[in-house]
């Protein structure tokens, strides 16, 4: 198979702009080796004499010899970051939320990855189904880790049921592989009430506490259930109760294995302490937040981070006046901080509202899904003071854009309210209401 990968950009100065290369030439090989992807090519050109084939724009091809430092870049720059086209998902999980969406959306949330280099750079999780023998080989010999699984259970029939692929259960002998390697890596139990809970999970914690400690962390998270689930599986959303018997499971796991290996390792999200009305587990739980982008210990972190700044404040009496809107999740905790702020800060008022998910339903209560339209539609007519706080996770990464491509300006101008985008951390909660 023939890779041919087009330069977008010249570094200025470097040895590609020395050697004559050009944006629009496409890379053919380095040292002989036809480059598949963006790793090969880092893997290749960390060399200190390379062949580089170089097939220029009106077809001739070059043969360029180098003589160059070991690591050193050639500063060229691709048309495609990863050097080759995103590998889709080939499942259809019940569970799957982006089956479970509307129509008429932007084109790129229907996207469906199951890509292993993205698991590296970006931290998705791969269900391993779309692997081969030579993509785990690669993952071994270059030592790209941490690499994210999402097992779901390790009962192979059920696998196979869970994800609606016949490959599935054999999937998670690549796990093995990856263990041999000493590839660090992360999981994930998406749990469906009837389905993989209860003895199932026990049996996944079980079998996963086997990788220890190459698998370092495991997340269990609740199915997420819009309200456009016509013709897919029915699942049932969980109970207070059954929140209580998942975490009594977590907790007990999570006691014999630190006990053995020092890591907690097994994890609940959030929504379960929530759920089951019990309170966040302390800090030293969480085996220094792995699983933070699972929404698991967020809340905890909020809250160290923001009694850490707290302690640092003097406070005053000036008159402040701001809002904050925040999902049904975690408004409790907002609204918490919010009064606590008050002690050192009296005159400062600070609305806390909550916004019901009207657009995928209201079983969805993180903030990260809300959508600019139920902002507005809830907001109208509200009390905001000098500024409306906005989470950042409300947001498309780097863009002032909400899932459903309503702007910040359009809510602004629609609202007559000067909004703000808040970080993550306390300490940036704190500021963006005093400063």
């Amino acid at each position: 198979m023939r890779h041919e990968h087009i330069i977008k950009e010249i570094v200025p100065g470097s040895i590609a702009e020395e050697m004559g290369i050009e944006p629009g030439d496409r890379l053919l090989s380095v040292n002989d080796k036809i480059i598949e992807d963006v790793f090969d090519y880092h893997f290749c050109v960390n060399e200190e004499e390379l062949v580089v084939l170089i097939e220029k724009q009106n077809g001739e091809e070059w043969e360029l010899e180098i003589e160059k430092d070991y690591e050193e870049d050639l500063g060229i720059e691709f048309e495609q970051g990863l050097m080759d086209e995103y590998r889709s998902c080939r499942n259809k999980c019940m569970f799957c939320f982006i089956d479970q969406m509307p129509g008429g959306m932007r084109d790129t949330l229907y996207f469906k990855d199951d890509d292993s280099r993205l698991s590296f750079l970006q931290g998705n999780y791969i269900t391993l189904t779309n692997m081969s023998d030579h993509d785990i080989e690669r993952i071994v010999t270059y030592h790209l880790e941490p690499i994210n699984i999402s097992f779901h259970t390790t009962n192979p029939e059920l696998r196979c049921k869970m994800l609606h692929n016949r490959f599935a259960g054999d999937a998670l002998k690549k796990v093995d592989r990856l263990y041999e390697g000493g590839i660090t890596m992360n999981g994930q139990i998406v749990l469906c009430k009837g389905i993989n809970d209860g003895e199932e999970l026990e049996r996944s914690i079980r079998d996963m506490s086997r990788y220890l400690p190459y698998l370092q962390s495991v997340s269990v998270v609740p199915v997420g259930l819009t309200k456009y689930r016509d013709g897919l599986e029915p699942l049932e959303p969980f109970t207070r109760e059954d929140a209580g018997e998942v975490l009594d499971i977590i907790h007990k796991w999570q006691d014999r294995l630190y006990e053995e290996h020092g890591l907690h390792f097994i994890h609940a999200g959030d929504e379960w302490y929530i759920l089951a009305g019990q309170e966040m587990p302390e800090e030293e739980r969480y085996d220094g937040y792995l699983q933070l982008e699972n929404g698991v210990g967020m809340l905890r972190l909020l809250e160290n981070e923001f009694e850490e700044a707290y302690a640092r404040l003097d406070g005053d009496k000036k008159i402040r006046e701001v809002s904050v809107a925040t999902g049904l999740l975690a408004e409790p905790y907002i609204r918490k901080l919010a009064e606590r702020l008050k002690e050192k800060y009296p005159n400062t008022a600070v609305h806390v509202y909550p916004i019901r998910n009207e657009f995928f339903g209201e079983l969805i209560t993180v903030s990260g899904l809300i959508t600019g339209q139920d902002l507005v539609s809830q907001l109208k007519g509200r009390e905001f003071g000098e500024r409306l706080l906005l989470p950042c996770n409300m947001f498309r990464s780097e863009e002032s854009v909400f899932l459903d491509d309503v702007t910040l300006d359009e809510l602004k101008e629609t609202l007559q309210v000067q909004a703000d985008i808040v970080k993550s951390s306390g300490q940036d909660f704190i500021e963006a209401i005093i400063r």
